[in-house]
């Protein structure tokens, strides 16, 4: 789903609400689930799920093109896990 799409969808259901009010909402959202993450919070969504920072360590990898060695840093990446009801609706029939 493209930010628009989802503007637009937002704006069909809540007629009284311009477009860049939605959008500004989304942008604020979005602003606090990144920051919550870069301070190392989980940001729990009940029903939908949950988001988490991972650490990946330190480590030497090998580019398999050239079999050389190569030192990669720490980095991070976002874990996320399913919430039960968003799991159910998407495998039930």
């Amino acid at each position: 789903m493209l930010k628009s799409s989802l503007i637009a969808s937002i704006y069909n259901k809540n007629k009284n609400l311009n477009t860049s009010d939605i959008e500004l909402i989304i942008d604020l959202f979005f602003k606090k689930i990144i920051l919550s993450l870069k301070n190392n919070q989980k940001i729990e969504i009940r029903g939908f799920g949950i988001f988490a920072k991972k650490n990946n360590k330190a480590k030497f990898v090998r580019n398999p093109k050239t079999n050389e060695k190569l030192y990669k840093k720490d980095s991070f990446k976002i874990h996320f896990k399913i919430g039960k009801i968003l799991h159910k609706k998407i495998n039930s029939n």
